[in-house]
C-alpha cells in the first residue's frame, strides 16, 4: 500500500505529463511538414539571404570615411533648405512707385 499512496502523491504531475506528450504528438501528426513549409517560402528565405549576402559585401568593401567633418557639412546644406535657412539672404529693394 506504500507505492499507491506514493503515486497518488505525483498524480498532477502525471497528469500533465500525458497532456503535454499528446500535444506534442497531435502536433507532429496534424503539422505540416518541413519540405511543405520549405517550399512555401523559399522566395523569402532566398531573397533574405541574398540581400544579408550584399550588405556583407558592402559593408566589407565600402571605404572608411575618412573626414568625418566633411560628411557633416555635407548634410548641413540639406537641412538649412529643410528648415528654411538658406545658405545667403537676398534682400531686393523694389523701387517705390509714385
Amino acid at each position: 500500500m506504500e507505492i499507491p499512496e506514493k503515486l497518488l502523491k505525483f498524480k498532477y504531475h502525471f497528469l500533465c505529463a500525458l497532456i503535454f506528450c499528446l500535444t506534442l504528438y497531435s502536433l507532429a501528426l496534424f503539422a505540416p511538414r518541413f519540405l511543405t513549409i520549405l517550399a512555401y517560402f523559399w522566395p523569402l528565405f532566398l531573397s533574405t539571404a541574398l540581400f544579408l549576402f550584399a550588405v556583407v559585401v558592402f559593408g566589407k568593401t565600402s571605404l572608411p570615411g575618412t573626414d568625418a567633418h566633411a560628411a557633416d557639412k555635407a548634410g548641413e546644406g540639406l537641412l538649412d533648405y529643410v528648415a528654411g535657412q538658406p545658405d545667403h539672404t537676398v534682400v531686393e529693394s523694389y523701387p517705390s512707385e509714385m
